[in-house]
């Protein structure tokens, strides 16, 4: 088998304090696989902006007059990490054997790429980069992360266990998941799907080299709701059966109620009907508001606007 031609696409946002040290290092071992024959010398970089607000974009810019291998798209407006994925993704498309997807912080061990090339060449399609600790992250981090994949599984989504955004995926998997024309892509999910060859590559989870990270609390929520109303049904079933099971209360109560009545053992009960109406009325609102996430979601669907729009596009 030929060197493939590789894409490391990196999606950046607000990321001049650790982007320079991330491509310096990047390059490094872009230049040590193709001379290891692992990869062939065209491969390159394309760093996905998504509008940033420092110097992102200048110093991809500058690296790009530099070094050819360091390409770049800037986004006009903020579109979000999975819109910069798919860009790049869909960019470098035509112009590589097998791209792979990582963060700019480098957290991701990057070496972990030369096993993912390795089992390319062996025929999978498809390589996840898995973390094998969390020891570097904080408490809040590790439990927020995890509690995000348990609650993924048991909404009826699947995912692969402690997967990020990092992972390989051979040129024919990138135009299969070309065809899926959804605004709202959730990667973690829609990948798993594609029903090609698979491998699992297991690295650490290493300290970020700079600046915080841009991947927040509320960043995480929003993800892990666009994952379920994009693949399942599940919450919806669960409002229909807390309504049923509330209907079955409902009779038995009903039943104690006549028999006290009956037997002239009824008082007044202020405190269980308050109880109950805010119960029953917090049960109605959740209700609405994740029918609401559904009826958003269609909203976004039908009016097929484009995911993201670039301003400028360094790639030659």
């Amino acid at each position: 088998m030929n060197p493939p031609r590789l894409a490391i696409i990196i999606p950046c946002y607000n990321e001049e304090e650790v982007l320079p040290s991330s491509l310096k290092i990047l390059l490094g071992l872009l230049t040590r696989m193709a001379g290891d024959g692992l990869v062939a010398a065209d491969s390159y970089i394309l760093c996905v902006d998504d509008c940033s607000k420092d110097s992102t974009w200048q110093i991809v810019n500058e690296t790009h007059k530099a070094d050819g291998r360091v390409k770049g798209l800037s986004f006009a407006h903020n579109s979000g990490q999975q819109n910069a994925l798919i860009a790049g993704l869909l960019t470098a498309m035509d112009h590589c054997d097998c791209a792979v997807t990582i963060d700019s912080d480098l957290q991701d061990d990057p070496e972990a790429i030369i096993r993912m090339v390795e089992k390319f060449r062996e025929g999978c399609e498809v390589v996840f980069g898995v973390r094998s600790s969390r020891d570097t992250d904080t408490w809040f981090k590790r439990t927020s992360a995890r509690g995000f994949y348990r609650f993924q599984e048991m909404m009826g989504v699947e995912t692969v266990y402690d997967h990020s955004e990092f992972r390989l995926m051979s040129n024919r998997a990138i135009h299969l998941l070309s065809e899926y024309g959804e605004t709202n892509m959730f990667l973690r999910g829609i990948i798993v799907r594609l029903g090609l060859k698979t491998a699992v590559v297991a690295c650490p989870r290493r300290a970020r080299m700079a600046g915080e990270t841009k991947y927040s609390l509320s960043k995480m929520i929003s993800l892990s709701i666009d994952g379920i109303t994009s693949f399942t049904a599940q919450p919806m079933r669960l409002i229909f059966l807390t309504g049923f099971v509330l209907l079955i209360l409902d009779v038995i109560v009903a039943i104690y109620a006549l028999i006290s009545y009956f037997s002239h053992h009824t008082t007044t009960g202020w405190t269980s009907l308050i109880l109950s109406v805010w119960f029953l009325g917090s049960l109605i609102l959740m209700g609405l508001g994740i029918v609401g996430e559904y009826i958003g979601k269609i909203y976004v669907e039908v009016k097929h606007r484009p995911r993201y729009a670039i301003r400028e596009k360094l790639f030659d």
